[in-house]
């Protein structure tokens, strides 16, 4: 494990994994420490993977200021990262609430991003319209799962403002494009993985301004590949298209079967398609 130093002071931890051209890979969650990425379904085979501990997670400090756990007040730390690695410019993936503090780097940094990877995206950066009924039409496709009366009841709960605590842990299932002793054990870790103080404050009013990031992403020259899962009620198929379109050159592309965590669902097809988009060229761009 490597260190950096953010603007204000913080100490953040950078571990690295694999080896060839960097891919600076940011965590989601929001604010999960690194480790639930893993090497990404084995893309450090093919890439030097670079994945920081957002501030306040895993092995990295906690900042003086709670106010910085926001998103675009996090954009400074990736800025610090690339200058204490020397990229002139970069290849970039964000996973989930991670892509979108990916979005805003490019968007404030455009001249620095090569190519941007959005895994599962959070779509919460450019304010995508997605009802309950889009979520339902995916959920109804696992109907035949053992599992599926539990969580879809308690996604009924949540849609209609009678959620109980309970409810977020049975829905969990719908989170994975399986649910079996691997996905269940990689759930169960990742309440102990979180700063729920800095999660809360991630998302906070004010940390995303989406006609400013849409007007950006409209412009950028960096080629973008999104990937979704066909079953991720978090982004749904309609959604993860309406998002591709966003970007002037956008390839988008579907895990069959998949959910929120891409690299759990079929990992030599996620890497396959990531090396594949990312192609070989040095690094330094």
């Amino acid at each position: 494990m490597d260190t950096f130093t953010a603007s204000d002071g913080t100490r953040l931890a950078l571990h690295r994994s694999g080896g060839g051209e960097p891919l600076v890979c940011l965590p989601g969650g929001p604010m999960q420490a690194a480790a639930y990425l893993g090497d990404l379904g084995g893309l450090s085979a093919h890439r030097l993977l670079l994945i920081p501990d957002l501030r306040g997670t895993g092995s990295s400090a906690i900042p003086a200021d709670p106010a910085t756990y926001r998103c675009d007040r996090q954009v400074p730390d990736v800025e610090a990262l690339r200058e204490r690695l020397q990229l002139e410019r970069f290849d970039l993936l964000g996973h989930s609430a991670g892509a979108s503090l990916a979005l805003l780097y490019a968007v404030r940094h455009p001249a620095r991003v090569r190519r941007l990877v959005l895994v599962n995206p959070s779509p919460r950066a450019v304010h995508l319209e997605i009802t309950d009924l889009d979520r339902r039409r995916v959920a109804e496709e696992r109907r035949g799962e053992p599992w599926f009366p539990e969580a879809f009841a308690a996604l009924e709960r949540v849609q209609t403002g009678q959620a109980t605590p309970a409810d977020g842990r049975a829905l969990a299932p719908f989170i994975y494009g399986r649910w079996d002793a691997e996905t269940q054990a990689y759930s169960a870790r990742e309440a102990g993985q979180k700063n729920k103080v800095a999660a809360a404050a991630y998302n906070a009013e004010g940390a995303f301004d989406p006609d400013t990031v849409r007007t950006g992403l409209a412009g950028l020259a960096a080629p973008v590949l999104l990937v979704s899962g066909e079953l991720d009620l978090q982004l749904p198929p309609k959604a993860a298209a309406d998002y591709a379109g966003l970007f002037p050159q956008a390839e988008l592309a579907m895990v069959p079967g998949g959910g929120h965590f891409s690299w759990l669902d079929d990992a030599e097809w996620l890497v396959q398609k990531v090396i594949g988009f990312l192609g070989t060229r040095s690094a330094a761009g």
